[in-house]
């Protein structure tokens, strides 16, 4: 971008700019390219021994997985490996400090390909290595999957009320206040509860000529 800088005026202030290239049509030197189709893309390329990958995924929110047959898939000619969570490491629960938060690599693995519960609609079960894009997506659909779908909760409402589906069996919640009550040894799909504060609240809302109360969500942000 190229801006011509106006001239400046007695009373200290400037012109209004004038750019060259802001508010034009420049030539898209790539345009015919991409129109006629000459133009190549990373799908385009092709290497010698390059594999195609796909992913199957699950069809449901919540469901304990209770078996997982890749023989079909294996025999397909063309397919060169199918890995399922079976084949990820046993990570032992726990949590260990990285970056700016504790993170727990179990969960982190368990992620990467569902072992015994799909935590999510989409979650991956199984990934496939192929000669082509075409057979490794035949192979998906060789795979068999058993499921036993469980009841999901799908917000952060369903996820706390009293009776709700608890999604890790394992986890227990850690209560960070200084005067937390001693934790029960219950499952619970929340981890941690922090709590922030400053100053009096209590003499702010007893000073306060009016009181305005209301419930806010909104998405994690960092």
């Amino acid at each position: 971008m190229e801006r011509t800088e106006p001239p400046a005026r007695p009373d200290g202030l400037t012109e209004e700019r004038s750019f060259r290239i802001i508010g034009t049509t420049p030539v898209r030197h790539d345009g015919i390219d991409k129109v006629t189709g000459r133009a190549r893309y990373g799908a385009d390329i092709q290497l010698p021994g390059m594999l195609h990958g796909k992913v199957l995924r699950s069809p449901h929110a919540h469901a304990h997985i209770r078996s997982i047959d890749t023989s079909r898939a294996e025999a397909l000619p063309g397919v060169k490996a199918v890995i399922t969570g079976a084949d990820m490491p046993e990570i032992a629960p726990g949590f260990e400090q990285v970056g700016e938060m504790p993170l727990s690599f179990k969960d982190l693995s368990d992620s990467v390909l569902a072992k015994t519960k799909a935590l999510f609609y989409g979650h991956a079960i199984a990934a496939v290595a192929a000669t082509s894009p075409h057979v490794a997506e035949q192979a998906v659909g060789l795979i068999d999957v058993e499921y036993e779908t469980l009841p999901p909760a799908i917000d952060l409402a369903a996820a706390t009320a009293p009776g709700a589906p608890i999604l890790h069996p394992d986890m227990r919640t850690r209560d960070m206040r200084p005067d937390a009550p001693k934790a029960e040894d219950e499952p619970s799909n929340v981890a941690t509860i922090f709590e922030f504060g400053r100053g009096d609240v209590a003499a702010g809302f007893e000073a306060a000529d009016v009181i305005v109360e209301r419930e806010f969500r909104t998405s994690a942000v960092h």
